[in-house]
């Protein structure tokens, strides 16, 4: 089995940067950082000319990509498509994300993640269902017309057994006592979102065993000074995750940076909330009948709305940098390590660390994808 050396890049650590050195990759994982002048004779070399080799991007929310949405081909090809085209964007890991859907939709999205997983789709990591168990107060675009409650039939199709990654993001202050528990006992993640749950109402549901926060500040009460409402539970816990959607639209950049402030680098996980035209060749799609298209860089319903994003990962980690004053080491942890961490797979890929995956992104000098790797196999497909 040959060696490759990856050379001619710096490489991002979870802590420095390493300058004048080869990441060596052998049998799809990450075999270790040697001077420059040390490769080992008998190593392929590769030679990245320049600019930065991070960890993979691993996003927890995708909608859809490559003019695909998840909730309109909730099977295999669907989420490959939707896989391969975010691939060129860095992101190594994802979730494909279905909005709130009718319940055989929901049983079509969730076998089709195991069979990705079955087949070894590249990147797939599990899937994220958001909804439909959601305040239609706080619906977004989501079609309040699908929403229903937990019973004992839902709870058994969410707790399906998984090989994978299965995040569940739900309105906690509608959710049956027990509920959260007994999804976290099944090795679900729970997220918050779409809610109207108070402060209280949150720091208990996080007792039950809440996980996350999808998209934070987004479509959830806010931080005020009488009632400090999910965005301060969310920034005052210690063990949880949130999303950030660093787009300058979805969330002004100095609510970002507060949340960076008060919480810490290691909650914020970069997502993407993705629609189909990211990596695809069109500006619109139909979503639940409501055509949405990109305005001014993002998706929009016909009343407004945000309907999702039309960012990448790729802008995510940029927007990190200039908008939220990130160094490249601390944008590369909200985009990689952060969520595997979340996903409880650090152990296995989101860090160049002897021993994980080969899930890697090379930047040129301006910060764009020139070609990424997953468990070792590269694509030379970029932006």
């Amino acid at each position: 089995m040959s060696i490759e050396a990856l050379v001619g890049a710096d490489i991002v650590l979870p802590d420095r940067i390493v300058t004048d050195s080869a990441l060596l990759v052998e049998g799809g994982r990450i075999g270790g950082i040697v001077a420059r002048d040390a490769v080992p004779g008998g190593c392929v070399e590769v030679d990245l000319d320049g600019g930065w080799l991070l960890p993979g991007f691993v996003d927890t929310q995708v909608n859809g990509g490559g003019d695909v949405l998840l909730n309109d081909h909730p099977d295999v090809e669907g989420i490959r498509m939707i896989a391969a085209a975010h691939r060129r964007f860095g992101t190594t890991g994802l979730l494909p994300t279905l909005i709130s859907d009718d319940a055989d939709v929901v049983d079509a999205a969730i076998a089709a993640g195991e069979a990705a997983l079955a087949q070894g789709v590249p990147g797939v990591l599990g899937v994220h269902i958001e909804g439909p168990h959601l305040n239609p107060v706080k619906k977004g675009i989501h079609d309040a017309a699908k929403f229903t409650a937990i019973d004992q039939q839902v709870l058994e199709r969410l707790t399906r057994p998984t090989t994978g990654r299965r995040i569940v993001t739900l309105a906690p202050e509608l959710a049956p006592a027990g509920t959260i528990g007994a999804l976290a006992g099944a090795g679900i993640l729970v997220a918050a979102g779409h809610s109207l749950a108070d402060y209280a109402q949150t720091i208990a549901a996080l007792g039950e065993g809440l996980a996350g926060f999808t998209h934070l500040f987004n479509a959830m009460t806010q931080l005020g000074s009488r009632e400090p409402g999910m965005v301060a539970a969310a920034l005052l816990d210690r063990n949880s995750h949130f999303g950030l959607i660093v787009d300058g639209l979805h969330v002004h950049p100095a609510a970002l940076r507060v949340a960076l402030a008060a919480r810490g680098l290691d909650g914020a996980m970069l997502v993407t909330d993705a629609m189909p035209p990211v990596g695809g060749a069109r500006q619109g799609f139909s979503l639940m009948g409501q055509d949405i298209h990109v305005v001014d860089g993002t998706c929009r319903g016909p009343d407004g709305t945000l309907a999702g994003s039309a960012l990448s990962m790729a802008q995510a980690f940029r927007n990190a940098m200039d908008m939220m004053g990130c160094s490249i080491i601390e944008a590369s942890r909200m985009a990689s390590g952060n969520p595997a961490r979340f996903l409880r797979l650090e152990a296995e890929t989101g860090a160049i660390v002897p021993g994980l995956r080969a899930d890697l992104v090379h930047l040129d000098v301006q910060r764009r994808v020139r070609r990424t790797w997953i468990g070792g196999q590269i694509s030379e497909v970029g932006e």
